[in-house]
């Protein structure tokens, strides 16, 4: 068994497509095919059910792309563990943080890091918090600041910033006046939220169940910039951390606090349990936890 036909068989897998695999890697159709062949012929299992669309893996196909999955993890602490052996404060992070936090948190911590660790690159991966610790656990990425709650059996945990959510408004709606506004206000208004692979997203609806109804929600968006344009032209209204108002440029959006506030932006840090920390990453997080 080969490496390299391993990782064709994880391209293929994560693109569930020869074809798609091949557009995106410096392999040819014919060479995928021909690896995952190999493996399949090796190994005395079919990895993939080919009777639909698109490729899926099957159960033995399952296994194998776990395993491979550990067995890259561990090669690729390699370079890291001679580095350190070398004792060279150098190298690469993979830092997963969602839009909104990147915004508000990520340009002060590359600037404090840089000027401790300037032969360190902090890689930015920005995408919802769900997806990020899918990533952190698959071991492609290796910290992240997502919203917590987080799962503690699968990740390392450490609290990093908490703010109140606040409601983000027009300032001729007619709750704009008032000097708070409770959850129950707003159940016949439209609600503008995230993308659903967004942490917040969930935590809104949830929210407003637990008052006893179900936002209407007019408008997703992965952007908290668009969003609060939205809310500028009148299409609805946000629930936002309160930090994000500093950030804000639209002038006719104002923020009304919320009324005995239990809403919370409680972000954290996270790794993968029981993964490899480098040095640089080690210090990393040392710096995020004096913040």
């Amino acid at each position: 068994m080969e490496l390299r036909d391993l990782k064709s068989f994880m391209e293929v897998a994560d693109f569930k497509s020869f074809t798609n695999a091949a557009a995106h890697s410096f392999l040819t159709q014919p060479s995928l095919s021909k690896a995952v062949k190999k493996l399949e012929e090796e190994l005395d299992v079919e990895l993939f059910d080919r009777s639909t669309r698109h490729l899926r893996l099957t159960d033995a196909g399952r296994i194998v792309y776990q395993q491979s999955q550990k067995a890259f993890a561990a090669l690729s602490e390699l370079n890291i563990l001679l580095d350190e052996l070398r004792d060279i404060a150098a190298g690469e992070i993979k830092f997963g943080i969602p839009p909104l936090i990147g915004t508000l948190f990520f340009p002060m911590i590359a600037q404090q890091f840089n000027e401790r660790y300037p032969k360190v690159t902090l890689e930015l991966v920005e995408l919802g918090a769900k997806v990020i610790g899918r990533l952190i656990d698959e071991a492609k990425i290796d910290v992240g600041i997502v919203v917590l709650p987080a799962d503690e059996a699968m990740f390392h945990t450490f609290p990093f910033f908490q703010d109140e959510f606040v409601l983000f408004i027009h300032e001729h709606h007619e709750l704009a006046q008032k000097t708070t506004v409770t959850l129950k206000d707003l159940q016949h208004e439209s609600f503008i939220l995230f993308s659903e692979d967004f942490a917040l997203h969930d935590y809104i609806i949830d929210a407003c169940k637990s008052e006893g109804f179900t936002p209407q929600v007019s408008y997703q968006s992965s952007q908290w910039d668009l969003i609060l344009e939205l809310v500028s032209a009148k299409l609805g209204i946000a629930l936002l951390p309160k930090l994000i108002y500093q950030k804000q440029t639209n002038k006719n959006v104002k923020i009304v606090p919320l009324q005995n506030p239990t809403l919370y932006w409680n972000l954290g840090i996270i790794t993968k349990k029981d993964a490899y920390h480098s040095f640089a990453l080690r210090e990393l997080l040392k710096m995020l936890n004096n913040q």
